[in-house]
């Protein structure tokens, strides 16, 4: 799950700083995209912690 809002996050952002690099007008302000950029690493670091912790669970058995 985590993952996966990662993903799309960063798919909305990657798109708004790709159109505004062809000329094509950007959709999202600086903050905007700095708020979108922050919450899409904060999905990844909640799925890498994720990941991890039950690596370590499994590990243990």
């Amino acid at each position: 799950m985590y993952m996966g809002a990662t993903a799309v996050l960063f798919a909305i952002f990657f798109l708004n700083v790709f159109l505004g690099a062809t000329g094509q007008g950007t959709y999202l302000s600086e903050v905007q995209e700095m708020l979108l950029l922050s919450v899409s690493m904060l999905f990844f670091v909640a799925a890498i912690l994720k990941r991890e912790a039950a690596a370590k669970k499994s590990n243990d058995k």
